[in-house]
C-alpha cells in the first residue's frame, strides 16, 4: 500500500466517527414547569419517564422551573422554556398548566404539553374532551368528582360538641372557589358549621393556624393546592402545635406527622404523567392521547399522631384506612 493511500485510509477512519456522531439525534429536552417548590413530585415524574425509556442525563435533558408558590412568576419561567426551544413542557398544577397553554402555542408548531393537575381540563379549555384532547395538550388529572362530602364525613368523627370544621384554601389557586363552594354545600347538607381560612404564603399559613382556637375550630381540612404540597412538613408541625386534628390532601401530610389524608395518590399521578411524556417524545400526538384520571383514592392515617393528640380514632376510619402509620 502506498504511503499516500495509507494516510488517506487513516484520515477516513478518523473522520467516520465524527460524521457518525454528527448524525446522532440531539438529546430531547423537557421543560418541567411547576407552581410549587422542588419535591418528590419531580421524582415520581422521572420514575414514569424512565419506565417509558427515558433517563435523565442519559437520553433526555430536563430544565426545571419552579415558581415556589409565587404564581405570578410562571409566565416568565414558561417564556424561558419556550426560548430554549424545549421539545415538551411538563406542567404541574392548574396555574402552571394555564400558563403553559398560552406559552406553548406561540412557536410554530406548538410545543406539546403534558399536564398533571387537580382540575377538569375540559372545563378549563385545555382539551376538547377526555378521550380525544385535540390540540397540543394531554395529561393526567387527579379529579374524581367532589371529595368534599367524604372528607367532611371522615373528619366529623374527630369533632367534639358543637365545634366548627374549617377548611384552609389558597385564594391564588383557580380551583379555590369551586372547592370552597363544594365544601360549603356539603357542610350545609349535614348541618355542620364551617369556617373558611385562606392562605397563599407561609406567613398567612401561620396566621390561619393561630386563629383556629379563637374561631372555635375542632378539626381542619387542608385543600389540595400545589403550593401546599411543598409545605406538608410545616402544616403538620403547625397542626401538632395547635393540637388540631387535621386532614391533608396527600400522603405526605400524615407521613410528616399530620393526622390523616384522603385523595388521589399525587405521586402516582405524576408517575403516570412521566409515562405519558415518554410516549409524546417517541412521537405520539397529544391530540390523540386520552387524558387519564385516578382510579384509586387512598386514606392514610397516622396512629401515632392520634395517640399524641389524645383522640380516639373512629372505628370506621380505622376499618377503611388504606395505610396506617404506627
Amino acid at each position: 500500500m502506498k504511503r499516500r493511500e495509507f494516510i488517506g485510509l487513516l484520515g477516513g477512519a478518523a473522520a467516520w466517527p465524527i460524521t457518525a456522531r454528527a448524525q446522532q439525534p440531539a438529546m430531547p429536552v423537557i421543560g418541567f414547569l411547576s407552581g410549587a417548590s422542588p419535591s418528590l413530585l419531580a421524582t415520581a415524574f422521572l420514575q414514569g419517564l424512565a419506565e417509558a425509556g427515558y433517563v435523565e442525563h442519559q437520553n433526555v435533558r430536563i430544565e426545571y422551573r419552579y415558581a415556589r408558590g409565587a404564581y405570578e412568576r410562571l409566565p416568565a419561567l414558561a417564556a424561558e422554556l419556550v426560548d430554549m426551544r424545549v421539545d415538551l413542557i411538563a406542567a404541574g398544577g392548574t396555574p402552571a398548566v394555564r400558563v403553559a397553554k398560552t406559552a406553548s402555542t406561540k412557536p410554530t408548531p406548538a410545543i406539546p404539553v403534558v399536564f398533571s393537575m387537580a382540575s377538569d381540563p375540559v372545563a378549563e379549555g385545555f382539551v376538547a374532551s377526555f378521550n380525544r384532547p385535540g390540540g397540543n395538550m394531554t395529561g393526567i388529572t387527579s379529579i374524581g368528582g367532589s371529595l368534599a362530602p367524604k372528607r367532611l364525613d371522615l373528619m366529623r368523627g374527630f369533632l367534639h360538641d358543637d365545634a366548627a370544621m374549617a377548611i384552609l384554601i389558597n385564594p391564588s389557586n383557580p380551583l379555590a372557589g369551586a372547592e370552597r363552594k363544594d365544601t360549603e354545600a356539603a357542610a350545609r347538607a349535614i348541618g355542620q358549621r364551617l369556617e373558611v381560612l385562606t392562605a397563599s404564603n407561609v406567613g398567612e399559613i401561620d396566621q390561619a393556624f393561630a386563629s383556629l382556637k379563637q374561631r372555635g375550630v375542632g378539626a381542619l381540612i387542608i385543600a389540595a393546592d400545589i403550593f401546599y404540597y411543598g409545605q406538608m412538613q410545616r402544616l403538620a408541625t403547625l397542626a401538632a402545635q395547635q393540637a388540631m386534628p387535621a386532614m391533608g390532601p396527600l400522603r405526605d401530610f400524615p407521613a410528616e406527622g399530620g393526622l390523616l389524608s384522603y385523595g388521589a395518590s399525587i405521586l402516582e399521578v405524576n408517575r403516570q404523567s412521566g409515562i405519558l411524556a415518554g410516549k409524546v417524545l417517541k412521537g405520539a400526538r397529544p391530540a390523540e392521547l386520552p387524558v387519564q384520571q385516578p382510579t384509586k383514592f387512598e386514606l392514610v392515617l397516622n396512629l401515632k399522631t392520634a395517640r399524641a393528640l389524645g383522640i380516639e380514632v373512629p372505628a370506621t376510619v380505622l376499618a377503611t384506612a388504606d395505610e396506617v402509620i404506627e
